[in-house]
């Protein structure tokens, strides 16, 4: 069976990429190389001893995603990663997050409601809960106002979905995941982030490898153990692999609904100040870091309830914060060829 996978080239697709193909799965890579490299494509051939087909395409293109999907008229649905997702960048420049994120996701499922049937499996976030009142958060918790242009972009996405859903062939799964981070065992592929990075884990591994200075902490005056922001991150091979179990499902047609929606996490957070003190153990390497001021468009903590992904899914996180940061700091070596 042929599976699309947008933005298959980025951090969290190429991942799931290796496990589709591990679970029989023929997959066609869809990418712009916006914040990617081509060189993704390499390490996953190194995994799998085969090199999926590619095609470079910007989804922001109607037509062009017309006629990809009458080449591949094939595929029985997509797996949908491609997006911006910096909450700051987002912030500075929201018309660029509802283009990017909200046009490719119209011009997709207008292609596959011409199908009889179709799958869909959206690359959510924890974002659509806001600053949540309780946690662990649920899949109950109500979807709040975003606080940011990112957040809302999902927002947005998951209704347009609900409501395409309810007229046509398209069945659905939202995973609403929280923090990934990680890369690879073999360190063939990870976390690539294009200039400066936005996200904590790559930030400390490149001032670790002393490309950075060092760390900015934004924030330890929050309400919380250590004034830093909470977070729930889960390894990304973890996360790849909800995206196989999610589809199957759907083939299977074991979903309750047209649309799931499902929190992908570990269930338990971390501050900030403990993430960096978990990767100066593991990578032994002290780590220099400063603290400023809050960063706009920051949730004081966010962690997942996963009891519905795993009862209902039948997933569940296996893998520990200290194994994605010794995989993240292994990857990082790696690409700077240490």
């Amino acid at each position: 069976m042929k599976v699309v996978v947008t933005g298959g080239l980025g951090f969290i697709g190429s991942h799931t990429v290796v496990e589709l193909y591990r679970q029989g799965f023929e997959v066609v890579i869809v990418d712009n190389l916006s914040n990617s490299s081509i060189d993704v494509l390499t390490g996953i051939e190194k995994i799998i001893g085969v090199k999926p087909v590619f095609e470079q395409i910007d989804l922001r293109d109607k037509a062009v995603v017309t006629a990809f999907f009458e080449k591949h008229n094939d595929s029985i649905g997509v797996i949908h990663f491609a997006a911006s997702k910096a909450v700051g960048e987002s912030v500075e420049n929201p018309l660029l997050y509802y283009e990017n994120n909200i046009a490719s996701l119209v011009y997709l499922l207008q292609e596959l409601q011409k199908k009889k049937e179709a799958y869909f499996i959206f690359s959510s976030s924890c974002t659509v809960y806001g600053q949540a009142e309780n946690m662990p958060i649920t899949e109950c918790a109500s979807v709040q106002p975003a606080m940011s242009p990112y957040g809302n972009t999902k927002r947005i996405g998951e209704e347009i979905i609900n409501d395409v859903a309810k007229v046509s062939g398209i069945n659905a799964i939202l995973l609403r995941y929280f923090n990934p981070i990680g890369a690879h065992e073999t360190a063939e592929i990870g976390e690539l982030p294009v200039g400066v990075p936005q996200n904590l884990v790559p930030f400390i591994t490149q001032t670790a490898i002393g490309i950075r200075k060092e760390l900015s902490v934004y924030g330890d005056d929050y309400p919380t153990a250590d004034g830093t922001c909470i977070r729930d991150y889960i390894h990304v091979v973890d996360l790849a692999k909800a995206h196989v179990v999610a589809l199957q499902r759907l083939i299977d047609h074991k979903n309750e609904s047209k649309v799931e929606v499902f929190n992908i996490g570990t269930g338990k957070g971390s501050s900030v100040l403990e993430v960096i003190r978990t990767f100066e153990k593991v990578s032994g390497k002290p780590l220099p870091y400063k603290i400023v001021g809050r960063r706009e468009g920051d949730i004081i903590e966010a962690y997942a309830n996963t009891d519905r992904a795993n009862q209902i899914l039948g997933w569940k996180a296996q893998l520990t914060l200290e194994e994605a940061l010794d995989a993240a700091w292994k990857w990082e070596q790696k690409v700077r060829n240490i």
